[in-house]
C-alpha cells in the first residue's frame, strides 16, 4: 500500500500481527517511558510473537549497544536477543563501510554504541582529529556529558576535508526528567562550526531502513511508533506500512495535520493494536464513516457527528482531514471534534 496515495488510515479483516511477518518497533514513546513499561507493551509483543510475528526494536539512540538494549528490555518483561536490536550506530557503521578503506580509522564523537558497531564493520574507533589516515568523523549521541571538547574535535577534522557521517539528526530526546537535546542538537553545534553537511543514516533516511531488512530478513514489515516524523516517516520513505500508536510524543491535533509523508496506515492507542485487525474507513456521503462516527470537513472546521469508539472517530476526522488536505496539511480547526472523543 503506497504512502504517496494515503487520504485515510486503511482497515484490515486480518489481525496485524498475521497480516505482517515482522515488527519494526520503536522503543521511546512505544515500549517503555522514562525507563518503565508503557501499559499493554509486554503482553502485547509476547502474544504477537506467540502468534507468529518476529519483533524487532529499531532505535536512533546510537548510545547503548543492542546488547544493553537487550538487557533493558528484559528487565522490562520483554525477552530480547540482542540479535533483535537495530541502531543507528550500526546503520551509520555500514554507511560509512561502504565509503572507506577496510580497517580504516573513524574518529567518534560520542559513545560505546557507536564503537562496537564500527567495529563490528572492521573499522577502528580513534579518539583525536590528529590520528594518521583518519578516513571519517562519526557523530552519535554520546549522553548529556558528552564534553564540548568533543564538538571541537570533530570540527579540527572536518575542517581538514575529512567526510562527516552522524548517526541521526533527532533534536530531543527524553528521559526520566523530561526532554533534552539530543544528537541532532549536537550535530548543528558542529554544522555552525564547520558549514559542513553531514551524510546521516537514522530514521526517517533510507540506510535505517536498509539496515533493519537486511538484519532482520523481514519479507512484510510492519513499522510501529509514535513519531510522525521519524517512525512513520521512515515507512513512507521504505515504501512500506506503519501504524501509529498515541503513547508518545504523537497527539490527535497532530496526526489530523500531518502531510503525506507522515500519513500512518494505522493508527491505534497502544500496542493492542498489533493483535486486532483496523476497522474500515469508508466515504459517506460529503464524509467519512468509521464505526459509529462521521466526520466531515465544512468550510472552517472538521466536524465529528455520532458515537462510538473514540478511536473510530479519531480515524474517520483523518480521513476528512488528510482528504480536503490533499498533498499539504489540513488547517482546519479540529478542537471540538476531538474534544468529542476525548482526544
Amino acid at each position: 500500500m503506497t504512502r504517496q496515495s494515503r487520504t485515510s488510515p486503511a482497515g484490515s479483516e486480518r489481525s496485524l500481527h498475521q497480516a505482517y511477518d515482522t515488527a519494526l518497533l520503536d522503543l521511546d514513546g512505544v515500549v517503555y517511558a522514562g525507563g518503565e513499561a508503557i501499559a499493554y507493551a509486554a503482553e502485547s509483543l509476547a502474544a504477537a510473537r506467540d502468534g507468529g510475528m518476529h519483533l524487532a526494536y529499531v532505535t536512533n539512540n546510537a548510545l547503548r549497544t543492542p546488547e544493553a538494549v537487550a538487557e533493558h528490555l528484559g528487565e522490562l518483561g520483554i525477552p530480547t536477543e540482542a540479535g533483535e536490536v537495530i541502531t543507528s550506530a550500526q546503520a551509520v557503521a555500514r554507511l560509512i563501510s561502504e565509503q572507506v578503506e577496510p580497517g580504516a580509522k573513524v574518529l567518534v564523537i560520542g559513545g560505546e554504541g557507536l564503537r562496537v558497531a564500527l567495529r563490528e564493520r572492521g573499522l577502528v574507533p580513534v579518539d583525536s582529529a590528529d590520528e594518521e589516515g583518519l578516513a571519517a568523523v562519526v557523530q552519535g549521541y554520546g549522553g548529556p556529558d558528552l564534553p564540548w571538547s568533543r564538538f571541537a574535535e570533530a570540527s579540527y577534522a572536518i575542517h581538514r576535508g575529512v567526510p562527516w557521517f552522524a548517526s541521526n539528526t533527532d533534536l530531543t530526546i527524553p528521559g526520566a526528567r523530561g526532554i533534552g537535546p539530543g544528537n541532532g542538537a549536537a550535530v548543528e553545534v558542529v554544522r555552525i562550526a564547520t558549514g559542513a553537511e553531514p551524510q546521516v543514516a537514522g530514521k526517517p533516511l533510507p540506510p535505517m531502513h536498509r539496515e533493519t531488512v537486511l538484519r532482520t530478513g523481514a519479507e512484510r514489515p510492519l513499522v510501529v511508533g509514535d513519531r510522525l516524523d521519524t517512525d512513520i516517516e521512515g515507512a513512507f520513505n521504505g515504501d512500506v506500512d506503519s501504524l501509529l500508536v498515541l503513547t508518545g510524543v504523537t497527539d490527535g491535533a497532530q496526526l489530523l495535520r500531518a502531510e503525506p509523508a507522515h500519513r500512518p496506515t494505522y493508527v491505534d492507542r497502544d500496542l493492542r493494536g498489533l493483535l486486532t485487525g483496523q476497522p474500515e474507513v469508508v466515504a459517506a456521503g460529503e464524509g467519512f464513516r468509521c464505526g459509529g462516527w462521521t466526520a466531515v470537513a465544512a468550510a472552517d472546521a472538521l466536524e465529528l457527528r455520532g458515537e462510538g469508539e473514540p478511536l473510530d472517530g479519531l480515524r474517520a476526522l483523518c480521513a476528512a482531514a488528510w482528504t480536503r488536505a490533499g498533498d499539504g496539511s489540513c488547517t482546519l480547526d479540529a478542537g471540538k471534534a476531538l474534544a468529542r472523543i476525548g482526544l
